[in-house]
């Protein structure tokens, strides 16, 4: 694959999830989303009806965020959260697990929660983003947690919040890759802000990057 400007902004969700972010930044963030043919844009969920109203018609999908960035909300208000920004124009929802209830093996509870919220976006047309956040697991944990997104239906699994340690791993995303196969894909988010590092995420097995230096990496490429 060539990655050129055209085909990385392609696969790239354009992230401001900062407790600052105001409105004017999210605004600016959806022009710049239009601008570059990125993938989506990635907001808190206060954000999401008015991104939505931007982006209609672009081609760019407005994605959110849910029980961010810890995972550990009652999985009932990770439902209505996912259920009130799909109503609002979400069509992409990337869910934090519950990371407590992982490491304690409560399998049943992870599973069952991420397909609830599959189900629910499935009726509203949308796709889940499985975070497993990838600093907090070990190898083993790291493959359960792909598993279970895979089986409940989830269309991705997605390396990290960025808000609780260290973001994406080159290896992380090979784990990752091998476990899910091609069944679903693979976004590798948090601390990617070159054009090498996204690069190495997309040839490790990422199909999307999530990121807040979208546009810089983006205008590193040289003219293809």
């Amino acid at each position: 694959m060539v990655w050129n400007k055209e085909t990385l902004a392609a696969v790239i969700d354009h992230t401001l999830l900062k407790p600052q972010a105001k409105p004017e930044d999210i605004e600016r963030l959806c022009e710049e989303a239009i601008n570059y043919h990125f993938a989506s844009v990635c907001i808190n969920p206060c954000y999401v009806s008015m991104a939505s109203k931007i982006l209609s018609g672009t081609g760019v999908k407005t994605c959110t965020v849910i029980g961010f960035p810890l995972g550990a909300n009652e999985t009932s208000i990770k439902v209505k959260e996912a259920q009130k920004a799909i109503e609002q124009g979400a069509s992409e929802i990337d869910m934090v697990i519950n990371v407590g209830m992982l490491k304690s093996k409560i399998l049943t509870y992870v599973g069952n929660e991420i397909k609830e919220i599959v189900d629910i976006a499935t009726k509203g047309n949308a796709i889940v983003k499985v975070i497993i956040e990838t600093c907090l697991l070990d190898k083993e944990e790291k493959i359960t947690a792909c598993k279970l997104a895979v089986e409940n239906g989830a269309a991705f699994v997605k390396t990290s919040t960025g808000f609780n340690g260290p973001g994406a791993q080159v290896s992380d995303v090979a784990l990752m890759r091998e476990t899910v196969g091609y069944k679903i894909g693979v976004k590798a988010s948090g601390g990617i802000r070159d054009y090498q590092t996204a690069v190495a995420m997309l040839e490790a097995g990422a199909s999307r990057i999530g990121t807040s230096a979208g546009v810089a990496i983006i205008e590193t490429i040289k003219d293809s």
